[in-house]
């Protein structure tokens, strides 16, 4: 079976990254939620990771929160593709976890996406277009997403009058 693994470092970090995974389920993509951390948890999340390859995980999106450590041992452990969404649980309101991120050593890349609920939707966005380049299905439910985008944009500005100030 294929799916999307969604790591996070504490389940005070749901409210954004349920975001990714409300993403996922509108479309139909399999995934699996797990709360675990570098620091505190790190056999688990080792543990983890692996047998989640073994079961047909794709891709791994990891909430990155200040030092964005989750993230980065994630990549250390697969050769999947591994999404980091920095998430704004310090002073510095993400920055750090963003920082960090995208600081990742030479071979062992995390992709970054904004930071917070943009960040997390994104990144539920992005593993499905890896995703569907394997599954035409999915491609075309991306495509047609697209054109309901535009038409609402179409839609909502039906209203406002355009005129060279």
């Amino acid at each position: 079976m294929r799916f999307v693994s969604i790591l996070m470092p504490s389940k005070s970090n749901m409210d954004v990254m349920s975001e990714c995974a409300k993403t996922l389920e509108k479309f139909g993509v399999k995934h699996e939620v797990l709360i675990t951390s570098a620091h505190r948890s790190l056999e688990r999340t080792q543990a983890y990771v692996k047998e989640a390859e073994s079961r047909g995980a794709q891709l791994f999106i990891v909430g990155a929160g200040m030092a964005a450590h989750l993230a980065g041992v994630v990549a250390a452990l697969t050769t999947r593709p591994v999404i980091g969404v920095p998430l704004n649980t310090s002073p510095l309101h993400g920055v750090d976890a963003l920082l960090s991120t995208v600081q990742m050593p030479s071979g062992i890349p995390v992709g970054v996406m904004a930071i917070g609920s943009a960040g997390a939707t994104n990144s539920a966005f992005l593993a499905m277009q890896i995703l569907a380049l394997e599954d035409a299905e999915l491609d075309a439910k991306l495509k047609e997403d697209r054109i309901l985008k535009a038409k609402k944009v179409e839609v909502d500005s039906e209203d406002i009058e355009v005129r060279l100030l």
